[in-house]
Protein backbone atom coordinates (compact mmCIF):
# COMPACT_ATOMS: atom_id res chain seq x y z
CA UNK A 1 0.00 0.00 0.00
CA UNK A 2 1.16 3.73 -1.15
CA UNK A 3 1.60 6.12 1.33
CA UNK A 4 -0.77 8.62 -0.60
CA UNK A 5 -3.18 5.73 0.31
CA UNK A 6 -2.65 5.56 3.42
CA UNK A 7 -2.97 9.07 3.98
CA UNK A 8 -5.88 9.17 2.37
CA UNK A 9 -7.38 5.76 4.39
CA UNK A 10 -6.45 7.93 7.40
CA UNK A 11 -8.21 11.19 6.68
CA UNK A 12 -11.90 8.72 6.00
CA UNK A 13 -10.90 7.31 9.63
CA UNK A 14 -11.29 10.48 10.68
CA UNK A 15 -14.20 12.05 8.64
CA UNK A 16 -17.44 13.43 9.58
CA UNK A 17 -20.60 11.54 8.31
CA UNK A 18 -21.83 7.95 7.52
CA UNK A 19 -18.88 5.41 7.31
CA UNK A 20 -15.90 8.13 9.02
CA UNK A 21 -14.79 7.60 12.46
CA UNK A 22 -16.56 10.89 13.32
CA UNK A 23 -20.16 11.77 14.07
CA UNK A 24 -22.17 14.07 11.27
CA UNK A 25 -21.39 17.73 12.52
CA UNK A 26 -18.00 17.01 13.90
CA UNK A 27 -15.53 19.34 12.53
CA UNK A 28 -12.13 17.74 10.31
CA UNK A 29 -9.59 17.02 12.71
CA UNK A 30 -6.35 17.24 11.10
CA UNK A 31 -3.77 14.18 11.17
CA UNK A 32 -1.81 11.89 9.64
CA UNK A 33 1.39 14.41 9.20
CA UNK A 34 4.87 14.14 11.04
CA UNK A 35 6.35 16.96 12.29
CA UNK A 36 10.04 17.81 12.70
CA UNK A 37 11.29 20.39 14.97
CA UNK A 38 14.86 21.60 14.97
CA UNK A 39 15.23 23.80 18.31
CA UNK A 40 18.37 26.29 18.80
CA UNK A 41 19.51 28.16 22.16
CA UNK A 42 17.75 31.00 21.44
CA UNK A 43 17.86 34.72 20.82
CA UNK A 44 16.74 38.03 22.28
CA UNK A 45 13.85 39.86 20.49
CA UNK A 46 15.99 43.23 20.46
CA UNK A 47 19.16 44.51 21.50
CA UNK A 48 17.62 47.13 23.99
CA UNK A 49 17.55 46.95 27.79
CA UNK A 50 13.92 45.03 28.38
CA UNK A 51 14.49 42.47 25.57
CA UNK A 52 17.84 41.59 26.61
CA UNK A 53 16.82 41.43 30.50
CA UNK A 54 13.56 39.20 29.47
CA UNK A 55 15.95 36.84 27.20
CA UNK A 56 18.74 36.98 30.05
CA UNK A 57 16.37 36.20 32.75
CA UNK A 58 14.93 33.41 31.25
CA UNK A 59 17.86 31.54 29.96
CA UNK A 60 19.94 31.91 33.36
CA UNK A 61 16.86 31.05 35.40
CA UNK A 62 17.47 27.42 34.05
CA UNK A 63 18.70 24.84 36.26
CA UNK A 64 20.46 22.83 33.97
CA UNK A 65 22.25 25.92 32.88
CA UNK A 66 23.09 27.47 36.57
CA UNK A 67 23.01 24.85 38.91
CA UNK A 68 23.94 26.82 42.30
CA UNK A 69 21.77 27.32 45.74
CA UNK A 70 18.59 28.61 44.21
CA UNK A 71 17.83 31.52 46.77
CA UNK A 72 21.19 32.67 46.26
CA UNK A 73 21.17 32.80 42.86
CA UNK A 74 17.34 34.42 42.78
CA UNK A 75 19.14 37.04 44.41
CA UNK A 76 22.34 37.09 42.61
CA UNK A 77 20.66 36.92 39.00
CA UNK A 78 17.25 39.63 39.99
CA UNK A 79 19.15 41.98 41.96
CA UNK A 80 22.94 42.26 40.45
CA UNK A 81 23.09 40.70 37.38
CA UNK A 82 20.21 41.53 35.30
CA UNK A 83 20.49 45.04 36.44
CA UNK A 84 24.08 45.27 34.50
CA UNK A 85 24.26 42.05 31.60
CA UNK A 86 21.18 43.24 29.53
CA UNK A 87 23.27 47.04 28.58
CA UNK A 88 26.49 45.05 28.04
CA UNK A 89 25.13 42.13 26.28
CA UNK A 90 22.76 44.49 24.13
CA UNK A 91 25.49 46.44 22.75
CA UNK A 92 27.54 42.89 21.51
CA UNK A 93 24.18 41.67 20.03
CA UNK A 94 24.39 45.40 18.36
CA UNK A 95 27.49 44.24 16.67
CA UNK A 96 26.01 41.32 14.97
CA UNK A 97 22.45 42.15 14.63
CA UNK A 98 20.66 41.28 11.17
CA UNK A 99 19.08 45.15 11.12
CA UNK A 100 17.42 43.80 7.36
CA UNK A 101 15.14 41.49 9.47
CA UNK A 102 15.68 43.52 12.57
CA UNK A 103 16.89 39.84 14.36
CA UNK A 104 19.66 37.77 15.77
CA UNK A 105 21.73 36.02 12.99
CA UNK A 106 20.65 32.83 14.64
CA UNK A 107 16.76 33.17 14.01
CA UNK A 108 17.95 34.20 10.59
CA UNK A 109 20.06 30.98 10.22
CA UNK A 110 17.74 28.49 11.97
CA UNK A 111 14.94 30.02 9.62
CA UNK A 112 16.56 29.36 6.67
CA UNK A 113 18.42 25.87 8.04
CA UNK A 114 13.97 24.43 8.57
CA UNK A 115 13.07 26.14 4.72
CA UNK A 116 15.51 24.59 3.43
CA UNK A 117 15.28 21.10 4.96
CA UNK A 118 11.41 21.38 3.86
CA UNK A 119 12.89 22.13 0.11
CA UNK A 120 14.69 18.76 0.16
CA UNK A 121 12.91 16.31 2.62
CA UNK A 122 9.70 17.62 2.13
CA UNK A 123 9.23 16.60 -1.80
CA UNK A 124 10.10 12.49 -0.24
CA UNK A 125 7.25 12.44 1.98
CA UNK A 126 4.07 14.69 1.92
CA UNK A 127 3.67 14.02 5.39
CA UNK A 128 6.36 15.82 6.36
CA UNK A 129 6.12 19.35 8.53
CA UNK A 130 9.07 20.60 8.83
CA UNK A 131 9.53 23.54 11.48
CA UNK A 132 11.87 25.35 13.63
CA UNK A 133 11.96 27.15 17.52
CA UNK A 134 14.53 28.31 20.31
CA UNK A 135 14.89 27.38 23.76
CA UNK A 136 14.82 30.90 25.03
CA UNK A 137 12.96 33.44 23.36
CA UNK A 138 11.14 33.24 20.29
CA UNK A 139 9.85 31.14 18.73
CA UNK A 140 9.28 28.81 21.72
CA UNK A 141 9.33 24.78 21.78
CA UNK A 142 5.96 25.13 23.41
CA UNK A 143 4.27 27.32 20.65
CA UNK A 144 5.68 25.56 18.06
CA UNK A 145 4.53 21.92 19.09
CA UNK A 146 0.94 23.10 19.25
CA UNK A 147 1.47 24.72 15.70
CA UNK A 148 2.71 21.43 14.34
CA UNK A 149 -0.18 19.34 15.93
CA UNK A 150 -2.62 22.08 14.32
CA UNK A 151 -1.41 21.12 11.65
CA UNK A 152 -1.74 17.48 12.13
CA UNK A 153 0.90 15.89 13.06
CA UNK A 154 0.60 12.78 15.29
CA UNK A 155 4.28 12.23 15.41
CA UNK A 156 6.89 15.11 15.95
CA UNK A 157 10.77 14.50 15.94
CA UNK A 158 12.56 16.66 18.32
CA UNK A 159 16.12 17.65 17.16
CA UNK A 160 18.03 19.72 19.19
CA UNK A 161 20.92 21.53 17.11
CA UNK A 162 23.81 20.38 19.55
CA UNK A 163 26.59 17.76 17.63
CA UNK A 164 27.45 17.35 21.35
CA UNK A 165 25.12 16.09 24.27
CA UNK A 166 25.44 18.59 27.27
CA UNK A 167 22.99 18.57 30.07
CA UNK A 168 22.91 22.34 29.76
CA UNK A 169 21.94 22.08 26.54
CA UNK A 170 20.33 18.64 24.33
CA UNK A 171 18.52 17.88 27.96
CA UNK A 172 17.44 21.65 28.52
CA UNK A 173 15.58 21.43 24.99
CA UNK A 174 14.17 17.97 25.77
CA UNK A 175 12.93 19.99 29.13
CA UNK A 176 10.96 22.44 27.36
CA UNK A 177 9.29 19.95 25.40
CA UNK A 178 8.33 17.59 27.77
CA UNK A 179 7.07 20.74 29.61
CA UNK A 180 5.41 21.24 26.94
CA UNK A 181 3.51 17.96 26.24
CA UNK A 182 2.40 17.83 30.34
CA UNK A 183 0.06 20.84 29.84
CA UNK A 184 -1.57 19.34 26.37
CA UNK A 185 -4.65 16.64 26.59
CA UNK A 186 -3.43 15.26 23.78
CA UNK A 187 -0.10 14.68 23.03
CA UNK A 188 1.41 13.86 20.27
CA UNK A 189 4.06 11.34 19.83
CA UNK A 190 7.31 12.41 20.23
CA UNK A 191 11.10 11.43 19.11
CA UNK A 192 14.37 12.47 20.21
CA UNK A 193 17.09 12.60 18.03
CA UNK A 194 20.47 12.02 19.78
CA UNK A 195 23.79 14.01 19.46
CA UNK A 196 26.18 13.33 16.59
CA UNK A 197 29.71 14.20 17.32
CA UNK A 198 30.94 11.20 15.17
CA UNK A 199 28.20 11.07 12.26
CA UNK A 200 30.58 11.07 9.33
CA UNK A 201 28.59 13.51 7.06
CA UNK A 202 29.33 16.07 9.97
CA UNK A 203 32.96 15.46 10.53
CA UNK A 204 33.18 15.20 6.60
CA UNK A 205 31.54 18.64 6.08
CA UNK A 206 33.76 20.24 8.64
CA UNK A 207 36.79 19.19 7.36
CA UNK A 208 35.27 20.68 4.12
CA UNK A 209 34.61 23.56 5.57
CA UNK A 210 38.32 24.04 6.66
CA UNK A 211 39.70 22.74 3.40
CA UNK A 212 37.69 25.57 1.41
CA UNK A 213 37.98 28.04 4.00
CA UNK A 214 41.87 28.21 4.47
CA UNK A 215 42.26 27.73 0.70
CA UNK A 216 40.46 31.82 0.25
CA UNK A 217 43.19 32.52 2.29
CA UNK A 218 46.87 33.85 1.17
CA UNK A 219 48.23 33.29 4.31
CA UNK A 220 48.74 29.49 6.03
CA UNK A 221 47.63 29.54 9.95
CA UNK A 222 50.31 27.75 11.78
CA UNK A 223 47.49 25.70 13.51
CA UNK A 224 43.90 25.80 13.73
CA UNK A 225 41.69 26.15 17.23
CA UNK A 226 38.82 23.96 17.41
CA UNK A 227 36.58 26.34 20.41
CA UNK A 228 33.60 24.52 21.80
CA UNK A 229 31.19 25.95 24.57
CA UNK A 230 32.33 25.68 27.72
CA UNK A 231 30.62 24.26 30.82
CA UNK A 232 31.78 24.12 34.53
CA UNK A 233 33.91 21.62 35.58
CA UNK A 234 31.84 20.57 38.49
CA UNK A 235 29.33 19.48 35.81
CA UNK A 236 31.89 17.44 33.55
CA UNK A 237 32.86 15.70 37.47
CA UNK A 238 29.14 15.14 38.54
CA UNK A 239 29.00 12.99 34.89
CA UNK A 240 28.09 14.91 31.88
CA UNK A 241 29.71 13.76 29.01
CA UNK A 242 29.68 16.76 26.46
CA UNK A 243 33.71 17.42 27.08
CA UNK A 244 34.67 13.51 25.62
CA UNK A 245 32.10 14.18 23.17
CA UNK A 246 33.92 17.20 22.08
CA UNK A 247 37.38 15.50 22.20
CA UNK A 248 35.78 12.71 20.03
CA UNK A 249 34.65 15.16 16.78
CA UNK A 250 38.32 17.11 17.51
CA UNK A 251 39.87 13.33 16.78
CA UNK A 252 37.79 12.33 13.72
CA UNK A 253 38.28 16.06 12.37
CA UNK A 254 42.08 15.48 12.84
CA UNK A 255 41.73 12.10 11.32
CA UNK A 256 40.08 13.45 8.16
CA UNK A 257 41.97 16.11 7.22
CA UNK A 258 45.51 14.26 7.76
CA UNK A 259 47.26 16.58 10.22
CA UNK A 260 49.14 15.92 13.24
CA UNK A 261 48.05 16.59 16.55
CA UNK A 262 49.61 19.99 17.38
CA UNK A 263 48.03 21.11 14.39
CA UNK A 264 44.57 20.81 15.12
CA UNK A 265 44.46 21.86 19.26
CA UNK A 266 40.79 21.79 20.82
CA UNK A 267 39.84 25.06 23.36
CA UNK A 268 36.63 26.20 25.40
CA UNK A 269 35.02 29.17 25.55
CA UNK A 270 32.04 31.28 26.77
CA UNK A 271 32.57 30.53 30.21
CA UNK A 272 30.98 32.45 32.83
CA UNK A 273 31.29 32.96 36.42
CA UNK A 274 33.97 32.47 39.02
CA UNK A 275 33.81 28.70 38.95
CA UNK A 276 36.51 26.76 36.73
CA UNK A 277 35.08 25.27 33.55
CA UNK A 278 36.56 22.62 30.86
CA UNK A 279 39.89 23.72 29.93
CA UNK A 280 42.34 24.96 27.78
CA UNK A 281 40.13 28.29 28.04
CA UNK A 282 39.88 29.87 24.12
CA UNK A 283 41.12 33.29 25.02
CA UNK A 284 43.73 32.58 27.34
CA UNK A 285 45.02 29.92 24.81
CA UNK A 286 44.49 32.47 21.83
CA UNK A 287 46.62 35.22 24.07
CA UNK A 288 49.51 32.68 25.08
CA UNK A 289 49.93 31.48 21.34
CA UNK A 290 50.42 35.16 19.98
CA UNK A 291 52.83 35.62 23.53
CA UNK A 292 54.44 32.85 22.33
CA UNK A 293 55.76 33.92 18.71
CA UNK A 294 52.23 32.21 16.56
CA UNK A 295 51.52 35.14 14.05
CA UNK A 296 49.26 33.60 11.94
CA UNK A 297 46.21 31.72 13.76
CA UNK A 298 42.50 29.98 12.33
CA UNK A 299 39.61 29.34 14.49
CA UNK A 300 36.59 27.06 13.93
CA UNK A 301 33.80 26.27 16.07
CA UNK A 302 32.81 22.65 15.43
CA UNK A 303 29.86 23.09 18.30
CA UNK A 304 27.75 25.48 17.24
CA UNK A 305 25.75 24.60 13.73
CA UNK A 306 24.65 28.40 13.34
CA UNK A 307 26.59 31.70 13.89
CA UNK A 308 26.00 33.48 16.73
CA UNK A 309 26.77 36.18 18.90
CA UNK A 310 29.28 33.44 20.62
CA UNK A 311 31.21 32.84 17.24
CA UNK A 312 30.72 36.41 15.69
CA UNK A 313 31.34 38.23 18.43
CA UNK A 314 33.40 36.72 20.56
CA UNK A 315 35.39 34.85 18.48
CA UNK A 316 35.53 37.26 15.67
CA UNK A 317 35.82 39.91 17.55
CA UNK A 318 36.85 39.23 20.81
CA UNK A 319 39.44 36.83 20.29
CA UNK A 320 40.51 38.42 16.90
CA UNK A 321 41.58 41.44 18.93
CA UNK A 322 43.16 39.42 21.88
CA UNK A 323 45.41 37.81 19.30
CA UNK A 324 46.38 41.11 17.57
CA UNK A 325 46.85 42.93 20.93
CA UNK A 326 49.58 40.32 21.87
CA UNK A 327 51.85 40.23 18.78
CA UNK A 328 49.57 37.92 16.05
CA UNK A 329 49.38 39.58 12.70
CA UNK A 330 46.94 37.60 11.06
CA UNK A 331 43.86 35.63 12.17
CA UNK A 332 40.67 33.93 10.75
CA UNK A 333 37.20 32.98 11.80
CA UNK A 334 35.58 30.28 9.99
CA UNK A 335 32.39 30.38 10.01
CA UNK A 336 29.37 27.52 10.93
CA UNK A 337 28.07 25.41 8.33
CA UNK A 338 25.15 27.39 8.69
CA UNK A 339 22.76 26.44 6.04
CA UNK A 340 25.23 25.93 3.21
CA UNK A 341 24.50 22.56 1.01
CA UNK A 342 27.04 20.74 3.97
CA UNK A 343 24.98 22.13 6.67
CA UNK A 344 21.98 21.01 5.39
CA UNK A 345 23.09 17.63 4.48
CA UNK A 346 24.39 17.14 8.36
CA UNK A 347 20.99 18.12 9.50
CA UNK A 348 19.01 15.93 6.55
CA UNK A 349 21.75 12.74 7.87
CA UNK A 350 20.30 12.94 11.16
CA UNK A 351 16.51 13.73 10.28
CA UNK A 352 16.95 10.71 7.67
CA UNK A 353 18.15 7.99 10.50
CA UNK A 354 15.89 9.34 13.42
CA UNK A 355 12.40 8.89 11.24
CA UNK A 356 13.09 5.49 9.90
CA UNK A 357 9.96 3.36 11.00
CA UNK A 358 7.63 6.65 10.68
CA UNK A 359 9.13 7.81 7.18
CA UNK A 360 11.31 6.34 4.65
CA UNK A 361 13.52 8.86 2.96
CA UNK A 362 15.98 6.66 1.16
Amino acid sequence: MNKAVMVNEASVALSPGPGGGLPAGHPPVPHGRIGVLIVNLGTPDGTDYWSMRRYLKEFLSDRRVIEVNRVLWWFLLNVIILSRRPQAKGKDYATIWNKERNEGPLRTITRAQSEKLGQSLGPLDDRLVIDWAMRYGNPSVASRIEALQAQGCERILLVPLYPQYAAATSATVCDAAFDALKKMRWQPVLRVAPHWPDEPAYIEALASSIERSLASLDWEPELVLASFHGIPKEYFEKGDPYHCYCYKTVRLLRERLGWPEGRLKLTFQSRFGKAEWLQPYTDKTVEALAKSGVKRLAVITPGFVADCLETLEEIGGENAEIFHHNGGEKFHFIECLNDTPDGIKVLEAVIRRELKGWAELG
